[in-house]
């Protein structure tokens, strides 16, 4: 079974006039994952789509999605699946790649019907594409490990670099994730903009009773969104994207736009923030 949800673009005049309630309803993302099912979640921000796929005790393929307007759902798009769950399967062309947790399977434009199949809870990503790539599995000890921030702003962390130009190549999608050392919570602080992409957060390893809060906005109009355990944030181009928990946690961070230079950020400074 495979639902699909739209989301549209938002403009960050009409955002500063949201509740919660609309906040919510445009840029949050919750019940993401559900045993036996596909969810995905069709975006107007550079048309990425993000979901899951959780096949429980049976297979679960995903084929046709009518939001793409193709036959079948890599007809014209890439994409990225990350495992947060047991070992599963990800077959894709005839070929099973096992994937245990934590790691991530990129799938190349034109590859067709992908299975999902296991004990795997799959995070899913796609972006259009406009050349195909090859599909390549990136086990943990593959991925650009990069180490930032210190205990005394309390953001140590390491920076799990995936689907990135010095790992793997893609057209657009950019995607993988960061984990945070004991007594470190604020994720992406000092925050950044990119205009020129739009990213997407799903956090996850947090604590049932833990929360997230999550800051979007323009700069001087600061928003907040309260994140549980596996839901997922969109994050529009002109809005920061930064956040701090209650408990530990990992988030994994995925982009689609302009380019694929990771570090193409416009810095904001602290004191610019409202």
């Amino acid at each position: 079974m495979t639902r699909t949800d739209t989301r549209h673009a938002i403009d960050p005049e009409s955002a500063k006039t949201l509740d919660t309630t609309d906040l919510r309803r445009h840029f949050h993302v919750g019940d993401l994952f559900a045993p036996g099912e596909i969810r995905l979640i069709y975006t107007h921000y550079d048309r990425l789509i993000l979901g899951s796929a959780v096949p429980g005790d049976g297979t679960l393929t995903l084929d046709h999605v009518a939001e793409t307007g193709t036959p079948g759902f890599l007809d014209r798009r890439e994409m990225g699946v990350l495992n947060i769950g047991d070992a599963g399967t990800v077959t894709v062309d005839g070929e099973a790649h096992a994937l245990e947790r934590g790691e991530v399977l990129y799938v190349g434009m034109g590859a067709g019907p992908v299975e999902f199949g296991g004990k795997g809870r799959f995070y899913v990503l796609s972006a259009p594409a406009h050349r195909t790539c090859p599909t390549r599995l990136v086990k943990l000890k593959d991925a650009r490990r990069v180490e930032l921030g210190s205990r005394e702003t309390a953001n140590e962390r390491v920076i799990i670099q995936f689907l990135h130009p010095e790992v793997v190549e893609t057209c657009q999608l950019l995607m993988g994730y960061t984990q945070f050392q004991p007594g470190s919570l604020w994720n992406t602080m000092p925050a950044h903009l990119h205009d020129r992409r739009m990213e997407a957060y799903l956090y996850f390893d947090l604590p049932e009773d833990a929360r997230v809060f999550h800051f979007m906005g323009e700069p001087s109009e600061t928003r907040h969104i309260v994140m549980a355990n596996e839901e997922a944030v969109i994050s529009p181009p002109w809005s920061i994207h930064c956040g701090a928990g209650t408990a530990p946690y990992t988030f994994c961070w995925a982009m689609a736009g302009d380019n694929v230079d990771f570090a193409d950020m416009d810095m904001v400074a602290m004191e610019d923030l409202r």
